[in-house]
């Protein structure tokens, strides 16, 4: 099977973690995308793991050398996709998942428009208010930024394949699990060279790119 990117975005509070943390032990090949950011870490987050923490001179850098798949800034502070991870992943036959904002995606999608684009969105403006305070790691002036961009943010959904509504984890995740294995299961995905090595001599149908 080939390997693709599926592409999750939707606004800051949204639960896009916490979704993506439920559906990886369901799906055994599924990869989480490790971005870089020029954000301070915040508390328990692990530089390698959670994000690449960069300094402003480093980002410069990866963007010279032309190291980042996408870029874009977020209240104040710049992110990137490390090009060489997803090829690699992808190559290897794994889906690749990753966490950007509609700047990030947009660039994803004129590069790989054949990747997945899932959005996903908090039940009401007031949940998405409560769940940004429950966190506890923003300022109030951040938090009223991050609100006033949701709205902005919600505006693209149009360019997305799939939405989903996170008012219950569970039901989410499993939403995003079916996604993906569906989108496992196009044929386009299949290694039709070793198809035809199986079927040889079972069968007389032959299978070209255009069979229907």
């Amino acid at each position: 099977m080939k390997g693709f990117l599926i592409v999750l975005s939707g606004p800051s509070g949204a639960g896009k973690n916490s979704v993506m943390n439920a559906v990886f032990p369901t799906i055994p090949n599924l990869k989480y995308s490790i971005s870089v950011t020029t954000r301070p870490p915040r508390a328990g987050e692990v530089d390698g793991v959670n994000y690449f923490f960069r300094t402003e001179e480093e980002f410069d850098q990866m963007l010279k050398d032309d190291l980042l798949l996408e870029s874009a800034t977020f209240v104040g502070y710049r992110y990137g996709t490390p090009k060489s991870f997803v090829y690699d992943q992808i190559e290897a036959g794994n889906a690749v998942i990753m966490d950007i904002d509609i700047q990030g995606a947009a660039q994803i999608r004129e590069k790989m428009p054949e990747a997945v684009f899932v959005f996903l969105l908090p039940p009401t403006p007031e949940e998405l208010s409560r769940r940004l305070k429950r966190r506890g790691s923003d300022s109030e002036e951040v938090i009223r930024r991050r609100l006033a961009k949701s709205h902005e943010e919600i505006k693209h959904i149009v360019d997305y394949d799939y939405y989903i509504i996170n008012d219950d984890l569970g039901r989410a995740a499993e939403q995003l699990r079916q996604i993906i294995l569906s989108e496992w299961s196009r044929v386009n995905r299949l290694d039709l060279e070793r198809l035809r090595t199986v079927w040889k001599g079972g069968s007389s149908v032959e299978y070209t790119e255009t069979s229907r």
